[in-house]
């Protein structure tokens, strides 16, 4: 295991975020290994870490001002084993390929446990939407498709929204591709409503990961009725998990932006959320005009230099990291610990360092890698596929109902792998030995390709 992780530092020595992907996944998978020797001989986890595709492309647009960007645009098409590519579009300054290998990577073993037949992959580009005029925006989704449509499809890679991309330039992006293709498909999930979108798909992730957190919950005989939580984020996922708890009888104390936090020591309401939700999808304001709003809120500017983030450094039950990778090291995690939280539910991609996970599995408390509790967004991106395929929509009772049951389904095979390999409890462990025993098998059955 650990001559994977070296050869992948050698290769790639400047992508840390992938190299910290593959290190944790590696460690859950040595018992597998033990039991499974043909694995070695046929060099399962060489194949794993390494991409079937990478596609990178430069991205030319021009401002409302007349002036000629460069932006670059990516596309990691990780693995389809078990299905066409499946992972979302991300703009952001921040992208880069190791972030992508990254997210692609996790995003192999999240779609094979959402028992879908979705392979893994993401893209994106390090353009920033913030700021931009719509029609900006609309001229470089369309450059950006005018690369991206020769490699993607139905069949081939379906690619979905993500940190920068929501219903506005998944609109832009498919109407370019229409376009450039001559054919209305459903190639992208995420799509308007009325033309061929999924009710539940904005609320899927941040509802799966509550339902989510709610399965560990009862095997303790639990709920998250008069439970406090602390929530980062405020994009989608954290305002969908937020509503969620509300609706289950939580109580949300936390939210917070790349700025800084607010603390309600009152709790959100649902007038409360709905500020925030104009604030942030309509007005697409700063997270400090909470607590101008709001007295019994307090807002906490986050130095990102600082050794530990404020936000988890509150008394409350329940924490649901919902903005980005890396959001909770080690002392964070120890203060999470201190002041007496029972769950942490990922509902962003890695958002756990590793000292922070080791701190969370060592107190045995119940803790939920993103991979297995924020499936919930691909997994009705899959059934917006299943919609798409049958030209037939489906209610918002009859997805939820759906996701309800994924989200179950993740949660049980994620304990009895952990059971299988004598690790019992550990659901890191389990959704790693899960997503990869449904990849391996259909990669050994496929052959050397």
């Amino acid at each position: 295991m650990h001559q994977i992780i070296e050869i992948i530092k050698e290769k790639d020595p400047g992508q840390i975020e992938f190299h910290q992907a593959v290190s944790e996944v590696m460690e859950s998978l040595e018992p597998v290994m033990e039991r499974n020797p043909e694995y070695r001989r046929l060099k399962i986890l060489e194949r794993l870490v390494e991409p079937e595709r990478v596609v990178m492309f430069r991205v030319p647009w021009m401002d409302d001002m007349g002036e000629i960007h460069i932006n670059r645009g990516f596309r990691v098409q990780m693995n389809s084993a078990i299905g066409p590519y499946k992972g979302g579009l991300r703009f952001h300054p921040s992208v880069n390929l190791g972030i992508l290998k990254f997210l692609a990577f996790e995003q192999v073993f999240k779609n094979a446990l959402t028992t879908l037949p979705m392979g893994g992959g993401k893209g994106g580009s390090d353009f920033d939407p913030k700021g931009k005029s719509d029609a900006e925006v609309m001229r470089f989704c369309q450059s950006f498709m005018i690369e991206l449509f020769r490699h993607i499809g139905p069949e081939t890679d379906v690619p979905a929204g993500d940190i920068g991309v929501g219903g506005r330039e998944i609109g832009y992006l498919f109407g370019m591709y229409k376009k450039l293709r001559n054919e209305f498909s459903g190639v992208l999930t995420g799509k308007g409503l009325n033309w061929g979108g999924s009710l539940i798909r904005p609320e899927a992730t941040g509802y799966g990961s509550v339902y989510f957190a709610a399965e560990m919950l009862a095997t303790r005989n639990m709920t998250l009725e008069g439970k406090s939580c602390l929530v980062s984020g405020s994009g989608n996922v954290a305002q969908y998990t937020a509503e969620k708890l509300l609706e289950l009888g939580a109580k949300v104390l936390t939210l917070s932006d790349s700025s800084g936090y607010i603390y309600d020591e009152e709790g959100l309401t649902r007038n409360k959320l709905d500020f925030v939700m104009m604030l942030k999808n309509q007005k697409r304001g700063r997270i400090s005009e909470y607590a101008d709003k709001y007295k019994s809120a307090v807002y906490t500017p986050i130095d990102p230099a600082a050794d530990c983030n404020p936000l988890w450094n509150h008394r409350a039950d329940c924490a649901f990291p919902s903005a980005t990778q890396n959001e909770i090291n080690g002392k964070d995690a120890r203060n999470l610990l201190q002041n007496g939280i029972m769950l942490v539910c990922e509902g962003a991609n890695m958002p756990t360092t590793p000292e922070g996970i080791a701190a969370f599995v060592d107190q045995r408390i119940l803790y939920a890698p993103g991979k297995a509790s924020n499936a919930g967004g691909v997994s009705v991106s899959g059934l917006e596929m299943s919609q798409n395929s049958m030209r037939y929509p489906w209610t918002r009772e009859e997805v939820d109902s759906r996701l309800k049951t994924i989200m179950r389904s993740i949660h049980k095979t994620c304990l009895e792998a952990a059971e299988y390999y004598d690790t019992p409890g550990n659901y890191m462990n389990g959704a790693n030995i899960a997503g990869f025993d449904k990849v391996v098998t259909a990669m050994v059955d496929q052959g050397l390709v």
